[in-house]
């Protein structure tokens, strides 16, 4: 925090007057240097340091120049700093860093270099009280346990002159209050401290052999109960390395420690215990521990030790300098708990140095000048600095002014009726310049005033008809709140009138009220109900006609308007619905036409039967087929309708193409004989007894027979009716009709069965026509809490190098390898080459990579729902 702007005056000249000696002193020593016979000469010495000299004034004067244009300009003073630190110009070294501490609070790290500066340039006591001045700014920015150890140190320096002593024990106390209670690094003072004391009981013990004298005996005795209380009191606040101290102290004592130490000892070593998880969170978190801090505020404040709450504060604004919200909650408590003047305006002042575009603070800062009885040249001050402190946005002003209007109103005493006092004209002066304000200064530079409602002339015109009764000077501040767009909003007029009905006449409500109606636009009806009211309270029959007339033409008109309006919105809307339904058809015909195109593409060609899928895609219907087999047995001139699931994918087996008459196998010179249908018996089709086997390969040799070999363990099989197309090729899906339908539970956990190097899709047997509504979906879509979902697995992975990277996370149950219908790994759009596990204990989501190795990364685990 920046000194009062007289200290900083009379500090400053005298800083300068000694840069410019040292200056000279030290090109006084490097003359003396060169004339006696320095070994380089002036030209080797000027090429050495010309160039970078050249380089580095060029920088600083650039950096000066960047500062006159934005003094504001937070990094350009940090480097400007260093620069001239670095060239060791200290004349203008010290006036760069007092520009700097005048707009902001300067960084430990900053304060720390100019007072160890200043200190090597200590000769004489009037400098030495200098450095106290520059100390005392220094430890006002921000709580500081390294500034405070360094202030106390330099302290014990001066302790030879008059009243020495007393005043290092006076610093000494008050960095005790400041960061005693810091956990970590508080103990540093304490040390420092008793080792100060058990030095002045070093001077004060007499000589060995010697016979104390009383008075030397008290001194003695004084000394010993000062360094006591120093342990007692240390042992009593809970910091870290206690034990150390206690033992210390257990071994300082000759009597040994006191019984009430060992209890205050206990205790405080249980609210370090408390306390040492949130400062563990600080020490492993990354800076600014805004989390951290306030987690520890919040159990501080819960165990409600003002000091250690404030200290705690104090810590996180140091690397929170800039969160307003963090400042916002430091200082309610201070306002809101400790109440203490000194502690809560130094807060305040601090803060909107740091935060000054929070006008919050700045707000909360006012009240707490005037809550503090500060006098009223401070808070004047104070509210032009708000004004300076650039607010982002424009209703920030109007609020901050209302604040200080607010201060102002209150200083004036309305209680003797006076019309003129010194303090009314300052209000009324203050509300014609917030008014000039908000329209020049704010209006342009946010093209708005931030005020539309005028809220400060309706203050300012309640005040006059109140505290003032001066009606006159209230209307016209009203008919100017009117004519700015204003006049149209019937709360406006309400306000309006409810000021001339407390403190006017009827003759003024009457004509505001007609205004009203005349000029309301939002809630017209309103405003003719509340005049036509007072016409029955106040008015006369001719009164109450003209009202009557006036309301009923005005509700007349907005009806009228009201019904144009809603005519023009249902024109609007038919003509966007007419738009969308154009759009949709336009939509629909091009739809249209490329599927046109697309099926004369395609022709008659057959669709790939290996097509991808999705796994988990909605089941489709097959269509009705004519079993080729079935014409054997009578049923030619029948289809056979049967719709079946066929696995997983739900697809649909390819119709049937019908034969020609006059067809003959042979024709087009076929080379080779085709197919010929196996015979099967006639029996009767049971679908409850058939399973649906597709998927099967086109140039599967004898499909009845492998596949009554196949599925005979299931039970005894009736009949397999494979479906040939017309050329007698197979087309790779079959019926099997069981003799009894127990087996068809049997034969349907054959699916997915590798039949020549293809998976066999069986499914259920079942008319959709009798059935439209069958689905059927092998696995479950709710959440699996033992399945896990693997995504890119190369496509040489197989089941057991899965069930071996698994199985020492849990017991492996099954393991699903998701493939097309060739048997290769499966590629969608989404995911490729996906795998299911089912576990009964698997805490781990484990992610392979698509490598040509494996390898394994572990997760947290969470549960894939399949939808």
């Amino acid at each position: 925090m920046a000194a009062t702007g007289n200290e900083e005056q009379t500090l400053l000249p005298d800083i300068e007057k000694e840069a410019e000696g040292m200056e000279r002193e030290m090109e006084s020593a490097e003359e003396e240097e060169e004339g006696m016979g320095v070994e380089h000469s002036e030209e080797e010495d000027e090429e050495d340091t010309s160039e970078d000299e050249r380089e580095n004034e060029a920088e600083i004067q650039r950096l000066e120049e960047q500062l006159s244009i934005n003094v504001f300009d937070y990094n350009c003073h940090v480097d400007l700093i260093k620069l001239l630190r670095q060239e060791g110009k200290l004349h203008r070294l010290r006036k760069a860093r007092q520009k700097m501490s005048e707009l902001f609070p300067l960084t430990e790290e900053i304060w720390l270099d100019w007072l160890k500066d200043e200190i090597r340039l200590t000769e004489d006591e009037s400098d030495r009280e200098k450095v106290y001045e520059l100390f005392e700014r220094a430890v006002k920015d921000y709580v500081c346990p390294e500034i405070w150890l360094e202030y106390v140190q330099y302290s014990i320096g001066g302790m030879g002159a008059q009243g020495g002593i007393e005043r290092v024990r006076s610093i000494f106390e008050r960095a005790l209050t400041a960061v005693g209670l810091h956990m970590t690094k508080g103990a540093t003072i304490w040390e420092a401290y008793r080792e100060f004391e058990i030095v002045i009981l070093s001077t004060v013990q007499p000589p060995p052999g010697s016979v104390p004298s009383q008075e030397q005996q008290e001194l003695l005795k004084a000394q010993l109960e000062r360094i006591h209380t120093l342990f007692r009191r240390q042992l009593a606040v809970p910091l870290m390395d206690m034990e150390g101290t206690y033992a210390e102290y257990s071994d300082w004592a000759d009597d040994g420690v006191p019984e009430m130490v060992p209890c205050q000892y206990r205790r405080a070593l249980q609210q370090l215990e408390k306390c040492k998880p949130f400062e563990e969170a600080l020490l492993v978190s990354e800076t600014p521990k805004l989390a951290e801090y306030q987690a520890y505020i919040d159990f501080e404040m819960k165990e409600g030790d003002p000091a250690r709450v404030q200290i705690i504060f104090e810590r996180a604004l140091v690397e929170n300098c800039l969160v307003p919200d963090l400042w916002i909650k430091y200082t309610t408590y201070l306002d809101r708990q400790l109440k203490i003047k000194d502690l809560v305006l130094s807060a305040y002042e601090r803060a909107v140095r740091n935060c000054p575009w929070t006008m919050g603070l700045w707000k909360s800062y006012l009240l707490a000048l005037e809550r503090h009885e500060a006098d009223h040249q401070t808070v004047t001050d104070v509210f032009e600095k708000a004004l300076n402190a650039g607010f982002i946005q424009a209703t920030d002003y109007v609020e901050i002014w209302q604040s200080y209007l607010d201060y102002l109103r209150r200083r004036v005493d309305f209680s003797k009726g006076k019309k003129w006092s010194r303090e009314l004209d300052e209000l009324r002066a203050a509300f014609a310049r917030s008014l000039d304000y908000l329209k020049q200064d704010v209006e342009e530079r946010f093209s708005e005033s931030g005020d539309l409602s005028c809220t400060i002339m309706q203050i300012w015109a309640r005040i006059e008809a109140l505290h003032c009764k001066n009606m006159q000077k209230a209307r016209e501040l009203w008919d100017s709140i009117m004519t700015k767009g204003n006049a149209k909003h019937a709360n406006m007029w309400l306000e309006y009138y409810n000021l001339e009905r407390s403190y006017g006449d009827a003759s003024h409500c009457r004509k505001a009220l007609h205004r009203a109606v005349q000029c309301t636009s939002d809630y017209p009806e309103h405003v003719c109900d509340v005049l036509l009211s007072f016409e029955r309270v106040e008015g006369s029959l001719e009164d109450w006609d003209a009202a009557v007339q006036k309301t009923e033409t005005k509700i007349n008109r907005v009806i009228e308007q009201r019904a144009r309006v809603a005519e023009k919105e249902a024109l609007q809307a038919r003509q966007e619905e007419e738009k969308a339904e154009h759009r949709r058809k336009a939509k629909a015909d091009k739809k249209g036409q490329k599927k046109s195109q697309k099926a004369n593409r395609m022709g008659d060609k057959r669709k790939a039967e290996d097509e991808y899928e999705e796994e988990w895609g909605e089941d489709a219907e097959l269509p009705s087929k004519r079993l080729r087999g079935e014409e054997d047995f009578g049923s030619t001139a029948t289809e056979e309708l049967m719709e079946t699931e066929s696995g997983l994918f739900g697809r649909r087996a390819p119709p049937r193409k019908t034969e020609p008459p006059g067809f003959r196998k042979n024709q087009q010179g076929s080379s080779e004989a085709p197919r010929q249908p196996q015979d099967v018996s006639k029996e009767p089709r049971k679908d409850e007894n058939s399973v649906f086997v597709s998927n099967l390969a086109f140039n599967l040799d004898d499909p009845d027979g492998k596949l009554r070999t196949l599925f005979q363990g299931c039970g005894t099989v009736q009949q397999v009716r494979p479906v040939f197309s017309m050329k007698g090729v197979f087309r790779g899906y079959c019926y099997v009709q069981f003799e009894d339908r127990l087996a068809v539970p049997e034969a349907l956990k054959l699916d997915r069965q590798e039949v020549d190097g293809r998976p066999m899709y069986v499914s259920p047997c079942v008319d959709k026509n009798k059935n439209p509504d069958f689905k059927v979906f092998k696995y479950k879509t709710a959440m699996e809490k033992h399945k896990i979902f693997i995504s890119g697995l190369p496509y040489t992975c197989t089941k057991e190098t899965l069930e071996d990277l698994c199985k020492q996370h849990g017991t492996v149950k099954a393991i699903r390898l998701v493939t097309n219908r060739s048997g290769k790994p499966k590629l969608s759009s989404i995911l490729q080459n996906i795998a299911h596990i089912d576990s009964t204990n698997i805490y781990m989501c484990i992610y392979i990579s698509p490598a040509p190795h494996l390898t394994l990364c572990h997760l947290i685990f969470h549960t894939v729902l399949f939808s």
